[in-house]
């Protein structure tokens, strides 16, 4: 059974930083796209950041939101199954839940409906 468990949620001033981990279990995901969604109360679930990397040609690419470029960075650890999501120059509009995903798939995608797989999410707030 495949388990992704988010951590490193909290509430930040606006301006602050904070990075979120995720740890898959139940399944290698060295090779395959692992990506940051998050949903705003009363809004929707949007497309945050996704990574993939392919062990075959020692390269990878990653996809972001127009609105975190520059400032959220995602990264992998393949040998702990993990993702991160470095979190910069935090704004009030990027409170949310964040939920980790990975895809069973080996392309990159920004649809969440791409996705197989869901962590519950960790909360993000920032205060102005």
């Amino acid at each position: 059974q495949v388990q992704l468990v988010e951590s490193g949620g909290g509430s930040v001033q606006a301006g602050g930083s904070l990075r979120l981990s995720c740890t898959a279990s139940g399944r290698t995901f060295s090779d395959y796209p692992m990506g940051w969604f998050r949903q705003a109360p009363g809004k929707e679930r949007e497309f945050v950041a996704a990574t993939r990397w392919s062990t075959r040609w020692s390269g990878g690419n990653t996809y972001y939101a127009d609105s975190v470029m520059g400032r959220f960075t995602i990264f992998r650890e393949n040998a702990k199954n993990t993702v991160y999501l470095q979190m910069n120059g935090l704004e009030p509009e990027d409170t949310a839940i964040y939920h980790c995903a990975a895809r069973g798939a080996d392309s990159l995608s920004m649809s969440s409906g791409d996705y197989d797989y869901w962590g519950q999410g960790t909360q993000v707030t920032v205060n102005s």
